[in-house]
């Protein structure tokens, strides 16, 4: 076997500035993985080249037997959207819709009617506990609703693979903790394997392994044990 998603010896230069410099990752599908590591790591970086968000400028990315590395802007692009979901640490909700409309809108992009579409984002709302906020914009709901709402956007088109950055880092405690319980929860029912970049011991403990990053470098990369 094979994993489904992982990064070889990549690296990436901002100017000056060496974000990776060699790290490594990989991860198998319904496994979740913590990336942790100090502010300016890297651990971003690495989270945005595995996703095919930015390209680094050597090393490989491997997705299903494919090297996303390399390949260009539209392909990289139809594959975020039909099998990568995101969850970032504010949300990232389109404020001029609703958390319904938020939620379908990964849905309608992918070309399925808007009556289907919304009708399987009010399920998704309703799987992630946040219902009642179906028919409000993103302003009108709390921190943890809206992260909650936001899951269910990354989650609506059952990805392969889910990128988490930060995904409790502007809530308190409490809602934090519940919204892990929902993204965690609901991605394994799905077999949704989940990349999560953190830097809080308690968010990382929801993760089947580890990986730690230090100056651009993979420090602790402890593959998992597979058949």
């Amino acid at each position: 076997m094979t994993p489904l998603l992982s990064g070889a010896d990549l690296r990436k230069t901002f100017g000056k500035t060496t974000a990776l410099d060699g790290a490594g990752f990989e991860i198998w599908p319904g496994e979740v993985v913590a990336v942790m590591g100090p502010s300016g790591s890297g651990k971003s970086t690495l989270l945005h080249c595995l996703a095919g968000i930015i390209q680094p400028d050597s090393g490989t990315v491997t997705y299903d037997g494919r090297d996303i590395a390399t390949m260009p802007d539209g392909p990289r692009s139809a594959l975020r959207r039909t099998d990568f979901g995101f969850v970032f640490q504010f949300g990232q909700l389109v404020t001029e819709l609703t958390c319904l409309e938020n939620v379908a809108l990964p849905l309608r992009l992918a070309g399925v009617k808007r009556a289907v579409a919304e009708h399987q984002a009010r399920e998704w709302l309703d799987r992630l506990q946040v219902e009642d906020a179906a028919a409000k914009r993103p302003g009108e709901v709390s921190g943890g609703q809206g992260q909650r709402v936001a899951v269910a956007r990354a989650l609506v088109t059952k990805p392969k693979v889910l990128f988490a950055d930060e995904p409790t880092g502007a809530l308190d405690s409490l809602s934090g903790e519940r919204v892990m319980n929902l993204l965690i929860g609901t991605a394994k029912e799905i077999d949704t394997a989940i990349v999560l970049v953190t830097h809080e011991a308690r968010v990382a403990a929801y993760s089947d392994r580890e990986v730690t990053v230090r100056d651009g470098k993979t420090i602790s990369f402890s593959p998992a044990a597979r058949p």
